[in-house]
């Protein structure tokens, strides 16, 4: 299986994001059936699982800790912190005495002694990155995280994170239809030597699979994101539909197609789909595997843009809490 680095570490270039496990897609599956996926996982050779604090409240920690506790010593484990469930609702908090006491509550559900890489969830910006990062360089020091992470900042923002102290990844959403990395972030990960994590590498399942925005359950984000409402849902799902003929002629599917494209775009990047099928947990592991042209991804790429994918990423009152570079309107 091809392989990248994050940090010291090396995994396969495909990880698992566990968020839809415990979170965000309406009712979780049953935890034998999760358990059961996240073995299977690592059946399949993954090895770089992605949780979080804020993912079921502290469920999909717990979750993933069960499940990979034998395994531990085998496998490179993600949590993030600085973005939780308080009395029931989000709350993105990222001072230095929120985050140590985050990361011990993180470690009890995860049943272990260490994070490999924990990340600032969001940069809560009430708080100069400098002092999270602080909170974060001190619990390196004292062995409770292996490498310090970043998610959904822009290059200015890492830049001065990474001057109190090394960052070994950002995650940010990436994919043939979410492209703000490539403002700069993307490449200023590759210049200062930090791994670049893609999550929602699948569009949040829109490249996988033709979907039906009505049929999502009741408490599925994605019932709040622009692109599923129409009118723009009906102008990607025609995109879809070409991007659908490219793959077949390719003799792939559209999830191969897509995270292949995804892990085109640099060495530096490891891609987390997340699901909770079986079928599409072999799928896109299988990528891996896969040989396909450059000229096909680079006509994948023309296809899907941000230039041909209608409607933002977030709704308005999300967007507010992101620090990624945005493309300005035409």
């Amino acid at each position: 299986m091809e392989s990248r680095n994050i940090g010291t570490a090396t995994v396969p270039a495909i990880g698992l994001g566990c968020m839809n496990l415990s979170h965000a897609y309406g009712v979780p599956p049953d935890e034998r059936d999760a358990v059961a996926l996240l073995h299977r996982a690592f059946e399949l050779g993954v090895r770089h699982f992605d949780t979080a604090a804020l993912y079921g409240f502290g469920a999909n920690e717990s979750l993933v800790g069960k499940a990979m506790k034998s395994l531990r010593s085998e496998i490179h484990l993600a949590s993030k912190c600085g973005m939780t469930g308080v009395d029931g609702k989000r709350v993105i908090d990222g001072r230095p005495e929120t985050l140590v006491k985050t990361i011990d509550e993180s470690l009890q559900r995860l049943q272990t002694d260490h994070i490999d890489l924990y990340y600032l969830h969001r940069w809560d910006k009430t708080v100069p990155i400098e002092d999270s990062v602080g909170a974060l360089a001190e619990m390196v020091s004292a062995g409770k995280i292996g490498g310090i992470g970043l998610s959904e900042v822009s290059a200015n923002t890492l830049h001065k994170a990474h001057a109190v102290h090394p960052v070994t990844a950002v995650q940010t959403e990436y994919s043939l239809w979410t492209r703000n990395a490539e403002l700069a972030c993307l490449e200023t990960c590759r210049e200062l030597g930090v791994a670049f994590v893609a999550f929602s590498p699948l569009a949040r399942g829109f490249l996988a699979a033709p979907m039906d925005p009505t049929a999502f359950a009741e408490r599925d984000i994605r019932r709040g994101m622009p692109r599923f409402q129409e009118p723009a849902f009906s102008d990607n799902a025609a995109l879809y539909k070409t991007f659908a003929s490219l793959s077949e002629k390719a003799g792939v599917s559209t999830g191969e197609l897509a995270l292949a494209w995804v892990l085109s775009r640099g060495e530096h990047i490891v891609a987390i789909p997340g699901t909770r099928s079986m079928a599409h947990l072999e799928e896109n592991v299988a990528t891996l595997d896969l040989s396909i042209d450059a000229s096909v991804l680079a006509e994948a790429g023309a296809l899907i843009n941000q230039s041909s994918v209608a409607g933002p990423r977030y709704p308005a009152a999300t967007q507010v809490e992101i620090d990624t570079e945005e493309f300005q309107p035409a």
